[in-house]
Parts: structure tokens; sequence; C-alpha cells
């Protein structure tokens, strides 16, 4: 039999959003959850955790997610590690840290889950806190500005993340002042780049 351990996922990993995919074939089994934690909304949208402990003036929630039963697979936890740019070696500099979260199921089962909370070193200044923790509802009323972009706007910013630094990406005009106005490209005299919010945007679109 497989090996598996638990995971604790929230945002764009939960199921029908953007990074699901990306987990599905290593995920055995599923129920809703929830942890206890403070709940931030990045500015392109999506929510990030942290933990109890952190100091930020606010109440913790009880942030509800999903538990996952996933094969205890290297290239699974490779890909998350990435994603959420967390490095065993130097983990006080990550982005993400990865922690074992204590849980409870809507059975009232309760353990121990792995997960990934956001360092609050790196916690951006432009995050606000969620209140009650129901990031869900908050995408419901407003949602991620990747999901808000046209087919032209989301194909552009993929090809110009994907592109390297010498590359050269066509643009036409329209299309270039609604993403000068969207704030998530920069003209760098000779080519385009993504600003630091279009880089964002580009994490969480699908590829």
């Amino acid at each position: 039999m497989t090996e598996t351990v638990s995971l604790f996922v929230y945002g764009s990993f939960t199921e029908n959003r953007v990074h699901f995919p990306l987990i599905a074939n290593f995920v055995k089994a599923k129920k809703p959850a929830a942890v206890e934690a403070h709940v931030f909304r990045l500015e392109v949208g999506y929510p990030v955790l942290a933990e109890p402990s952190v100091p930020v003036g606010q109440p913790t929630s009880w942030v509800r997610g999903e538990l996952l039963e996933v094969e205890a697979d290297a290239v699974l936890f490779r890909l998350l590690d990435e994603f959420h740019g967390y490095s065993a070696i130097a983990p006080e500099k990550s982005l993400f840290f990865k922690v074992e979260m204590p849980f409870r199921t809507e059975a009232g089962e309760l353990g121990k889950a792995t997960c990934y909370v956001i360092n609050p070193s790196k916690l951006p200044k432009t995050a606000r806190w969620i209140p009650q923790g129901d990031w869900q509802a908050a995408l419901d009323e407003r949602p991620a500005l990747s999901e808000q972009l046209t087919e032209p706007q989301r194909s552009y910013v993929c090809k110009l993340g994907a592109s390297t630094g010498r590359d050269i990406v066509p643009i036409d005009l329209e299309l270039y002042r609604q993403l000068m106005k969207l704030e998530l490209i920069v003209d760098k005299g000779r080519r385009l780049a993504l600003t630091r919010l279009g880089k964002e945007v580009y994490r969480y679109l699908p590829k």
C-alpha cells in the first residue's frame, strides 16, 4: 500500500481552483476541515495563512479548507515547496514555512496535517486581514485578479511570464494600455516586463 500523509490546503490549491490540477493525481482522499490561523488576502486576491502565534493585532479564526490524504511522493512536495518558495536548507529565509497544523473536520476528527503558512517577515504590506477567516466569501465577493482578466490579457501575461529577460513579446496598443492600467506590466524601453503584481498574477494563472 502506498504511504500517505495529511496535507491541509486552502485557496488556489482547493478543488475547482487553479492549482488543484497540479496535485490532483496524488490525492487519495479529501474532506472539509479547518485550522486555527490568521488569514490574509494578497493583492492578487488569493489567501495566505499565518500561524496563530504571529502578532497581527487581530483574533485568529478557524479557517476552512480541505484535508487531503496524499501520496508521500517526493515529486509532489518538490512541486509544493517550489511554488511556496520553501527551502529546507534555509527555512527562515523561505517565503512560506512548512509546518504541522492542528486541524478539525466537520465530523469532529482532530489531528495534524502539513500546511504551508506565510513567513511573517515576507507578508506583503498590501495584504489585508480577512475577518472571520472566510477567504471563500472574500473570493466570491471579489474574485482574484487573475480570474478577472480577459483571455487576451491572460495570454499575454503568460507569454511575458514565460519569456527570458531579453525576449521581446509583441503587443498591440490597446492591450498595452489595459495591462499598464492594471499595473501588471512595466515598459523598460526596448522591452516589456511584468511588475511585481504581474509576476504574482502569473503565478496564479493556469499554465
